[in-house]
């Protein structure tokens, strides 16, 4: 399975991720294992989807990440 998730650091902003280890990764960002969140620790998983397909979670995780992903999310995902 591959995950794409979306994080609410403790600055109020998001972050939207893809793995395919969810609860690893949710460690590994809490831990400070990763470079762009371990200053806005700690993080929340406010969302997660499963997808089967590896190139389908990954251009979702893309999507989330435009204007009208980050649109989408905020009205119907948050």
């Amino acid at each position: 399975m591959h995950y794409v998730y979306i994080l609410e650091p403790a600055n109020g902003t998001y972050y939207t991720g893809c793995t395919n280890d969810l609860k690893r990764r949710i460690v590994d960002h809490n831990g400070g294992n990763t470079q762009h969140t371990k200053k806005f620790r700690p993080l929340k998983l406010i969302y997660y989807s499963s997808f089967t397909n590896k190139k389908k979670a990954f251009e979702f995780e893309k999507y989330l990440k435009s204007g009208s992903g980050i649109a989408f999310r905020n009205k119907k995902l948050i």
